[in-house]
């Protein structure tokens, strides 16, 4: 009889672990290709304090407030992610932490870290972080991506149009001291920023800072700059930074597309994103949301998912069902052009749009 019972208990047991099995597995975000989608970013607001070059034209026309998800409704969506396995959520913009109310999202969405959300990260232009790095804190965030092309103020003042290096500087000295880990975001820009990358990975060194740089992406109308005249491959770059450090290769991989190397020299760490020389679609684990609600499966693609009409209009249960609905469409990847044929752009949107 004891016997009997053991045996029971342990059919039980084993139940409920494949129905948990079961759960989980349902709950995953599978797309056409067999690539698990774990990661979110979400642009919360369009705005930002800066006009760089390779990002928008100076005289932007943001879309009205009433048209933006309100931060309880990009609350529920990153909720909902969850739920279907998301495990990571990245805020971007436009310029995140310039939309006003933001910290009430981070705080909430904050709170989730370590209970089913692993990391909440954020990439920011540092505008804000000489009064916000402790709160980003302090709420839970412990990562951030920073957008910094140059060391030269001049220079940063004619990428940026509209930003001052020190003011970023400052920010990111608070970021440091409140415990915040960083990586710069750099775009290679022919002519620009191309002769003084070593000197950014030697300072990256010598502040405790990651690095990681990005070829240019051909997306949006930018005004009267030509991006066939920016864009720089990173075969090239790599291979110049080559003769001055001794880069090796490290299997290490992030969340992100980034493909990383030891830099001897400083012992930091240096990665490439290529979405033009080497698409990076195959590893892709990712979707992206407007601060609209406009899903879209891939950067490099148009199609999308209007999930703020469902979100609406049907509740959660409907959000759920439309996030499966647009995972099936997820293409297997994208084709960025930029040649004298093809103009400026391989998509119409801007980078503000979805961050990058």
């Amino acid at each position: 009889m004891i016997i009997y019972i053991y045996v029971i208990l342990n059919i039980l047991h084993l139940t409920n672990i494949l129905n948990t099995l079961m759960v989980n597995n349902s709950e995953k975000l599978i797309d056409p290709f067999g690539r698990t989608v774990n990661y979110l970013r979400i642009s919360v607001t369009d705005r930002c304090d800066f006009r760089c070059v390779y990002c928008m034209s100076e005289n932007m026309t943001f879309l009205p407030k009433k048209d933006l998800l309100s931060l309880e409704e990009l609350e529920v969506v990153c909720k909902t992610f969850m739920s279907m396995g998301v495990s990571k959520i990245r805020l971007t913009g436009g310029e995140p932490l310039v939309r006003k109310g933001i910290m009430q999202l981070i705080n909430n969405l904050g709170s989730e870290v370590g209970k089913g959300l692993e990391e909440l990260t954020i990439t920011t232009n540092g505008s804000q972080l000489s009064k916000m790095a402790d709160q980003l804190y302090d709420a839970g965030v412990r990562r951030l991506n920073i957008s910094l092309d140059t060391l030269d103020e001049e220079k940063f003042a004619k990428i940026t149009r509209w930003g001052r290096l020190n003011q970023v500087l400052d920010g990111l000295n608070k970021a440091k001291q409140v415990g915040l880990r960083i990586k710069i975001n750099a775009v290679a820009l022919k002519g620009v920023n191309d002769d003084e990358l070593s000197d950014m990975i030697l300072w990256c060194g010598r502040e405790g800072f990651d690095m990681t740089i990005i070829e240019v992406m051909p997306m949006g109308d930018i005004g009267s700059e030509r991006r066939l005249d920016q864009y720089l491959p990173l075969s090239l770059v790599r291979a110049n930074l080559s003769r001055k450090f001794n880069l090796i290769d490290i299997p290490e991989r992030t969340s992100g597309p980034a493909r990383y190397v030891k830099v001897s020299e400083t012992g930091g760490k240096l990665g490439f994103i290529t979405p033009l020389s080497h698409n990076f679609c195959e590893s892709c684990n990712r979707v992206r949301m407007t601060c609209t609600g406009e899903l879209f499966m891939c950067l490099g693609q148009d199609d999308n998912a209007d999930l703020r009409t469902v979100l609406r209009e049907e509740g959660e249960e409907g959000l759920k069902e439309a996030v499966y609905r647009a995972i099936e469409r997820k293409p297997k990847g994208h084709d960025f052009i930029i040649d004298r044929n093809s103009g400026n752009k391989s998509v119409a949107r801007h980078m503000n749009v979805t961050g990058g």
